[in-house]
């Protein structure tokens, strides 16, 4: 019987126990990965912690006192502390990660050898994963979010790193076809990416009588939701904005940020306050519930890959109002899916109520997500992992 594949996943993006919601579309892809019986998956999780006095802040005691080693999840997952600089440190991020690493990866890898390093973010992930392939003497992939390529390429130290490692690695992923045309324009080799859409739990994300989940909600008007953190990149100050011009609409902002307490600011001055409910980290089990009772769900991010928020919520059979960002018309193939718009308020009111006038059928809404699922995801993701490490 042949061996299962053994893969490393290394990823930065990872749920743990003070941050569970964090990159679970990354556990939702590996907890697919490890359930093929031809495959033997190990995490490796690396958690950044900046040098003292800064490492006895509370955001950092908690990432400090995770166990090092644990089953989360199902999965064997590895969480090695990592000294890195917060703000200023990102070009030598990856070199801190790898180094931090090697002892565990090279212990690990002398137990049972790694066919194949699955870098789960390109940086600082795929330029760490790269010296470690290196020292190891194994093949290594990456897969693109997003933000990873639009926003660390801006600086020239990062953007050296991110297209050696594209480089120098046997295969490249992309979440979008969009994405994937914005990692060729930086100069990286089109042959080497696939593009690797996200997975859907089609059961977990489907519709529900909306007129009673809004009731039971305690809206009667039109609802609105926005999933991801508030940050100024996603943009909800815009969606807060064109409250005022939509005066039975009530949003649900699911996510915590850095810009949370501005867009408070912001709903009081407007006047919107008691229309926008800030219901923080939603747990993603409560997310299908909360978005299949929206009318709309809006997203118009300045950059995306392809946000795992817009499958879901056309698969709950609520139509999306998003941005010309990443992979946005490979979603909103047609009017019943929802609108792509400009990143301004005018253009959101003008979409909803475009959207409101002529309310699509939840289940054509949903059919336009009926390709993505977690099964798909894994037996993809195997295949090109398998390639790579020349298994195939």
């Amino acid at each position: 019987m042949t061996r299962p594949l053994r893969i490393l996943t290394l990823s930065t993006l990872f749920p743990n126990a003070a941050a569970p919601n964090f990159g679970i579309f990354v556990e939702r892809q590996t907890s697919e990965l490890a359930r093929l019986p031809s495959t033997d998956v190990t995490v490796i999780n690396p958690v950044g912690i900046p040098p003292w006095p800064l490492s006895k802040l509370g955001q950092y005691q908690a990432l400090a006192d995770l166990s090092e080693h644990e089953q989360w999840r199902g999965l064997n997952v590895y969480r090695p502390l990592v000294r890195l600089i917060p703000k200023i440190g990102g070009s030598s991020n990856p070199r801190r990660i790898a180094e931090a690493l090697l002892p565990l990866v090279s212990d690990l890898h002398e137990q049972s050898p790694f066919d194949v390093i699955d870098a789960e973010f390109f940086y600082p992930d795929g330029p760490a994963a790269m010296r470690l392939a290196d020292t190891l003497g194994i093949p290594f992939t990456i897969k693109a979010r997003g933000a990873d390529i639009h926003h660390w390429t801006v600086d020239p130290k990062c953007r050296f790193q991110i297209l050696q490692a594209a480089q120098k690695a046997s295969a490249l992923l992309a979440v979008s076809e969009a994405l994937k045309q914005d990692m060729v324009a930086l100069g990286i080799d089109s042959d080497k990416i696939s593009v690797h859409y996200t997975g859907l739990d089609q059961d977990k994300f489907r519709p529900v009588d909306r007129v009673a989940a809004k009731l039971a909600l305690g809206v009667s008007g039109t609802l609105f939701i926005t999933a991801g953190a508030l940050i100024a990149r996603k943009n909800q100050n815009l969606v807060i904005r064109a409250l005022t011009q939509l005066p039975d609409a009530t949003l649900m902002l699911a996510g915590q940020g850095e810009q949370e307490q501005a867009y408070r600011v912001l709903a009081k001055q407007l006047g919107v306050t008691d229309r926008v409910r800030f219901l923080g980290n939603v747990p993603h089990d409560q997310l299908p519930h909360l978005t299949a009772a929206a009318d709309i769900a809006i997203l118009v991010s300045k950059s995306e890959g392809l946000a795992n928020a817009w499958v879901e919520a056309l698969a709950c059979g609520t139509p999306v109002i998003i941005s010309e960002a990443g992979g946005a018309r490979e979603l909103v193939t047609s009017a019943s899916a929802g609108r792509v718009v400009d990143q301004t308020a005018e253009a959101i009111v003008d979409a909803a109520r475009s959207i409101l006038a002529e309310p699509p059928a939840q289940e054509l809404v949903r059919s336009s997500v009926s390709k993505f699922s977690w099964k798909n995801n894994g037996d993809q993701l195997q295949a090109i992992l398998r390639r790579a490490a020349g298994k195939s």
